[in-house]
């Protein structure tokens, strides 16, 4: 039997902030913040990825379309702040995130995470700075739901991991494969067509494993990640759009729409 690749896979124990910083010098990093109406959370995740002087360049937070205090939160804490424009959606801000900046590595994180670490940033950009063969890095984490410890995430396993074990050898073992904490090369992105939408991360990590090889994927841990929980009438269209771009890569013919 072939072996099978599987991605890099780092634990808590196997990062170094010392050893990172040093490492990354050389390199320039761009943090990419898609957000929409995420004023009760934005400042804290700036403020967390700035902590560490000297790691990031440039703090970039992409407006989609808001209706809240996004974009004056954003500013006050530092961060670049762009307009998005014409349609909405992820992909899309994180196209224009991209197209904002000239740094060489570009770390991709949410905007609504309610418990923002510090040294996420560090971590995922460590197989990069590491391993000159890595192409992508995906965060993993533990997910709760509500009250309960797991059970968050739940597009992420009932939809994404099941597609991606059935058809993308090797790619079942990236944990979370829906993850907004990403890091990339700015080549590997600009060799690429991102999604507009949620299939972004899904159709990022099949795109990257098709063209570089599974084995230029990384996850690192980055232990327990608290967000908004969506009720679950909201993730349907996600796992819709999450279905597609694995199925139409794996070209099944899929009729239009939803």
């Amino acid at each position: 039997m072939d072996r099978i690749d599987v991605p890099w896979t780092l634990s808590r124990d196997d990062f170094d902030l010392t050893t990172v910083l040093g490492d990354h010098l050389g390199h320039s990093v761009a943090v990419v913040v898609p957000a929409m109406n995420e004023a009760a959370t934005i400042g804290g995740v700036i403020d967390a990825v700035t902590r560490h002087a000297g790691l990031v360049d440039e703090v970039i937070v992409v407006n989609d379309h808001s209706s809240d205090d996004t974009h004056a939160v954003a500013a006050h804490h530092g961060a670049r702040v762009i307009e998005l424009t014409g349609a909405s959606g992820k992909g899309r801000a994180l196209s224009a995130g991209l197209a904002a900046t000239s740094c060489d590595m570009i770390v991709f994180l949410d905007g609504d995470v309610l418990n923002p670490d510090p040294d996420h940033v560090a971590r995922l950009i460590q197989p990069l700075v590491q391993r000159p063969e890595t192409q992508l890095v995906k965060g993993y984490y533990e997910r709760p739901l509500h009250d309960m410890p797991t059970g968050g995430g739940r597009v992420n396993e009932l939809a994404a991991r099941p597609i991606l074990s059935l058809l993308y050898p090797g790619l079942g073992e990236v944990r979370q494969p829906l993850a907004g904490e990403t890091a990339a090369r700015r080549t590997t992105l600009e060799s690429l067509v991102l999604e507009p939408a949620y299939d972004v991360e899904i159709a990022l990590l099949i795109d990257v494993a098709q063209k570089f090889g599974v084995a230029s994927l990384a996850q690192v841990d980055l232990g327990v990640r608290r967000h908004r929980n969506r009720p679950l009438d909201e993730l349907r269209p996600m796992a819709m759009q999450v279905l597609r771009a694995a199925l139409s890569r794996y070209d099944v013919e899929l009729p239009d729409g939803d």
